[in-house]
């Protein structure tokens, strides 16, 4: 199936794209989109642990399912005061 990836911020700049539409295997979660992007753009592995996401703009699990057509965001850390 395929689903759109959006990345943010720092997110965007290691993955060199802010949109890229990518093909998973049914059934898939939020955790096996981000597996299929990080093989193309290993620079965001590091991010795994403190990264945000979202399906179709609503904050998610990684554990969420996915189906077709999806869009999927991942944001990262966000520091400030």
């Amino acid at each position: 199936m395929r689903v759109t990836v959006r990345f943010f911020a720092r997110l965007r700049e290691l993955a060199g794209a802010e949109t890229v539409s990518i093909e998973v295997t049914a059934p898939a979660t939020v955790s096996t989109v981000w597996q299929a992007v990080t093989q193309a753009a290993p620079d965001l592995v590091p991010f795994e642990r403190a990264i945000s996401c979202a399906i179709n703009a609503e904050f998610s699990r990684m554990s969420h399912p996915v189906s077709e057509g999806d869009d999927v965001a991942f944001l990262p850390p966000v520091s400030g005061g």
